[in-house]
């Protein structure tokens, strides 16, 4: 990327521009393969009669979902964490154009392509792969492996896919290794990553907690920080084995969250696809408290940031209590969606208005 600089520099801002560009023209791809396979899932499962009598009024109509890519471009384009990030000209809007055409390919079913590009956007941050999963799921439930085909099909086509992302990745790393004739690169990036040697005030979780932590306990906490992002990826592939496009969702809002060096930029992706899920919305609980948090931090962001930096009349204290609130609206929001898809998909097989044995009105609860 910085050899690629070396020569863009002076239209370093078409080049960010065109990036977000192609990151919504792949969105709005993705959406529409995504509702086609969603529509046809459902019009096959209504024919055979599978869902209950009283549900049927959660079910998408064609109509509903035919504006829905336009809103999630737009969504992506319009955001102001997207302009900003833009603007700021951070290399965050190149991964997101090569995430969201990774996203793109593995729904229209390239596995080379989608392999070649994970390997690119974990090339560049390392976190990307914990989209592995999602993918490879995708292939194996939807594409490739029918229901009754042998357990050696499955490992086949795991290995083909797991050897076309990391011999990609070796091939990256070597061309690297050419171009600069030194393994340095090495810990300079994916080590700075890990290490979290630069504290410098950002929006993430691992700045102001690493200031004041004690030397001898470092490494052990850096651990604990730095697993959260791969720690949840067994237990939700587990859970949403069925729907990997959402659990890609899931991957991409808890890398944002938990990463060491976030910015706005990573944010703006995943929230590009809450319109995608506004079938959703019926089942959130605490969509206005997490939108009123967030409205609020982002307004409060440069403020406290003044006051601290160039007024001197705050400290390091009110800024990153306003992180700590960002980051608490966006785990929110994240799990409130998880909560709501779960419980919709509840619905359409036991049906929407569920009884309990002496025929009084249950209540669900997700554990």
């Amino acid at each position: 990327m910085i050899y690629l600089f070396h020569f863009l520099v002076d239209y370093a801002e078409i080049v960010f521009m065109i990036a977000d560009g192609i990151t919504a023209v792949a969105l709005y791809l993705s959406v529409q393969i995504y509702n086609k396979n969603v529509f046809r899932k459902q019009k096959y499962a209504l024919e055979s009669e599978r869902y209950p009598a009283d549900c049927l009024e959660l079910l998408r109509s064609p109509k509903e979902m035919f504006y829905i890519p336009l809103k999630v471009a737009m969504f992506y384009l319009l955001n102001p964490f997207t302009i900003l990030s833009c603007v700021a000209k951070s290399t965050c809007g190149l991964n997101n154009a090569i995430i969201a055409l990774f996203i793109l390919c593995t729904l229209k079913g390239s596995a080379l392509l989608s392999g070649i590009l994970l390997a690119l956007a974990t090339y560049q941050s390392m976190y990307p792969l914990t989209l592995f999963a999602p993918a490879l799921l995708f292939f194996l439930q939807r594409l490739y492996i029918p229901v009754n085909l042998r357990r050696s099909s499955f490992w086949f086509f795991t290995l083909q896919y797991a050897f076309i992302y990391f011999g990609s990745l070796v091939v990256i790393t070597g061309l690297s290794f050419f171009l600069l004739g030194s393994w340095d690169f090495i810990p300079s990036v994916y080590g700075f990553i890990l290490s979290v040697p630069d504290l410098t005030p950002n929006i993430g979780l691992f700045w102001y907690f690493f200031a004041e932590m004690f030397e001898h306990f470092r490494l052990f906490f850096i651990c604990v920080f730095q697993i959260n992002v791969f720690f949840y990826t067994i237990p939700l592939s587990i859970k949403l084995k069925e729907h990997p496009v959402f659990l890609m969702f899931m991957q991409i809002a808890i890398i944002s969250i938990f990463k060491s060096y976030p910015t706005v930029g990573d944010v703006a992706l995943y929230m590009a696809f809450l319109p995608a899920w506004s079938h959703l919305y019926r089942f959130l609980r605490n969509i206005f408290l997490v939108s009123c948090v967030l409205l609020a931090c982002s307004a409060l962001f440069p403020v406290l940031w003044h006051l601290w930096i160039y007024a001197g009349s705050a400290n390091s204290n009110f800024y990153y209590a306003i992180t700590l609130l960002f980051n608490f609206g966006q785990i929110l929001l994240v799990s409130d969606y998880f909560y709501a898809y779960l419980r919709r998909e509840h619905h359409l097989t036991h049906g929407l208005y569920l009884k309990k044995k002496d025929g009084t009105e249950a209540t669900l609860v997700l554990k």
